[in-house]
């Protein structure tokens, strides 16, 4: 349990106490609610209850909330003091024996402090980055990459059971002209005659998946005659080669996927068939100008939708109900959906498809990874896959690394556009965010390691509470017991760059404290006593980190 649940469960328990001694009727009130002062000089918790149960005590919010108190303060083993100020805040201020006591929950705890179990955990699925087969992914997938595997984190620290998909679109046009491509490429390498797509793929990759045909599939090529026999081929090989390089990208980004769910096994199995047929009995489906639509607009869409065209083929819309058909038959308790920036019209469609085909609407949510730019030195790197120019997730990883593009990446709310600038991701200073958390890491242990040199046997979680009573190791430690609430928090709301930002805010608060006091003295109590709150703080730094996908180095 949470500081702030035991605040919440202490505040339910005040309020049922004055209820039984007649301070207060027993009548309906407002849910309670927990939140955080602007400024710690307010409190660590505080509660507006006062203010919102006025109305139905037909009494002042001061009133209200100075009849708890008392009850509040006899809480003496969490709350040092209340205080109630106006309008009505009650005001909640830890004490520091229980600041000092969760040290040694956290050294206890190690790497499961910040993450909690489940009697009935949720099967969660998040489908996040399925960029198109047809090409090396770019920077909106390596950031979708990130937040998604991130999520997919945060969940798993809250006790859910999380399974991360891939939707591999092998299946259209797109993957046709990408054949021809290759088809292409192959016939010039070859030296024969060819004639290139007018919007075909270009780029040095078309080229090498070429060469891996010619190499690898030769005798295979040479036996098909057929055009569009051809085209498959090339079609199929080139998929192959391209979602194994995305297989290889993300696993060397440190995000791996449970399942990776192809397209064309839909239309092989006859399941887009059987949506078709499953919408159609559900009356949400009729016939226009021979064409099928799908009432979406019954479903917040701005028009209805077709989803078999006049020749008979269905559109990709219905391909794609037809994949979370497939995931509703599945089961899941939660279905989440990360989409590129170009997406945000083609929400209430297949959410509406969602809620026809029987799955309840709290239960499905589309996320949207906003739009990166990438700069270099305050100009804009621009990206083209059709055109051969890439700004690759392969090439930005390989030029700052997997840590500092994780980060980046990570560190701003993902419906907000990113200018990732690619000087700072490259320095080596305190400007770097990544840099400054992960030096924070690397000097607690290199703390630990002159420890050792100089002899000194640390004793973990021995300290003297009066050591801590000043105002850099009181904000250290007030940080770190908030820790498994921010984590809490960004999963319920599904904003992961509040990691990092707490984060930021913890390696600050620790160097102001290394500023202002000498870890390692001739005080072998005071030693002792500093060498556990670094080592707490160090153990918190390295589970969020973890969190992140992000490295906790030990030296620097």
């Amino acid at each position: 349990m949470t500081v702030k649940e035991k605040i919440y469960a202490i505040l339910e328990e005040a309020l049922g106490q004055a209820i039984k001694e007649g301070v207060f009727t027993d009548t309906g009130y407002p849910a309670i609610k927990i939140e955080y002062p602007k400024d710690t000089k307010f409190g660590d918790y505080a509660t507006p209850f006062a203010m919102e149960s006025a109305r139905v005590l037909r009494r002042s919010p001061m009133d209200t909330g100075n009849a708890l108190k008392p009850y509040l303060e006899n809480n003496t083993g969490i709350i040092d003091r209340v205080d109630v100020v106006k309008p009505g805040f009650i005001n909640i201020f830890i004490s520091h024996d229980y600041l000092c006591s969760n040290l040694q929950e956290i050294l206890n705890e190690d790497k499961n402090y910040g993450k909690r179990k489940k009697e009935n955990p949720q099967r969660i699925n998040i489908e996040f980055v399925s960029a198109n087969p047809t090409g090396p992914m770019n920077v909106v997938s390596a950031r979708a990459a990130a937040l998604g595997d991130t999520i997919g984190n945060l969940f798993e620290a809250c006790g859910d059971v999380v399974e991360r998909e891939f939707y591999v679109n092998d299946f259209g046009n797109q993957v046709n002209l990408l054949g021809q491509s290759v088809l292409a490429r192959v016939r010039e390498h070859l030296g024969r005659d060819f004639s290139f797509p007018e919007d075909g793929y270009h780029g040095e990759y078309i080229k090498d998946i070429a060469r891996h045909i010619i190499d690898s599939f030769s005798t295979e090529f040479e036996a098909i005659s057929g055009e569009e026999d051809l085209i498959t081929f090339c079609s199929e090989k080139a998929v192959e080669y391209n979602v194994g390089g995305q297989k290889k990208d993300l696993q060397d980004f440190n995000v791996n996927f449970s399942r990776w769910f192809h397209e064309r096994t839909l239309h092989e199995e006859g399941a887009v068939e059987a949506t078709f047929n499953d919408l159609e009995k559900n009356d949400v489906i009729y016939e226009r100008e021979n064409k099928k639509f799908f009432r979406s607009t019954d479903y917040n869409d701005d028009k209805d939708r077709v989803v078999i065209r006049d020749d008979g083929r269905p559109t990709y819309l219905l391909a794609d109900i037809a994949y979370h058909r497939n995931k509703i038959n599945r089961n899941y308790d939660r279905i989440i959906d990360i989409w590129g920036p170009d997406h945000h019209g083609y929400i209430a469609r297949l959410a509406g498809a969602m809620q026809a085909l029987g799955f309840p609407q709290d239960r499905f949510k589309i996320l949207i990874s906003q739009q990166v730019n990438l700069v270099m030195e305050g100009e804009a790197v621009k990206m083209s896959k059709r055109l051969g120019r890439f700004s690759t997730m392969r090439e930005l990883v390989d030029e700052i690394g997997v840590d500092v593009a994780r980060y980046f990446f990570l560190m701003r709310s993902m419906d907000s556009h990113l200018d990732f600038d690619l000087v700072l991701a490259k320095k080596q200073s305190s400007e770097n965010p990544v840099f400054y958390l992960q030096y924070a890491h690397a000097r607690i242990c290199s703390i630990f390691r002159e420890a050792e040199k100089r002899g000194i046997s640390y004793k973990p979680g021995i300290i003297n509470k009066e050591l801590l009573n000043n105002d850099e190791s009181s904000a250290l430690m007030k940080h770190m017991m908030k820790y498994p609430e921010e984590v809490i928090d960004a999963a319920e709301t599904i904003e992961p760059h509040k990691i990092p930002t707490y984060l930021l805010r913890l390696a600050q608060a620790f160097h102001r404290f290394y500023t202002e006091h000498r870890v390692l003295s001739e005080e072998a109590e005071m030693t002792n006593t500093y060498l556990t709150l670094a080592d707490a703080v160090r153990t918190v730094l390295r589970n969020g980190l973890n969190l992140l996908g992000v490295s906790a180095p030990e030296q620097m």
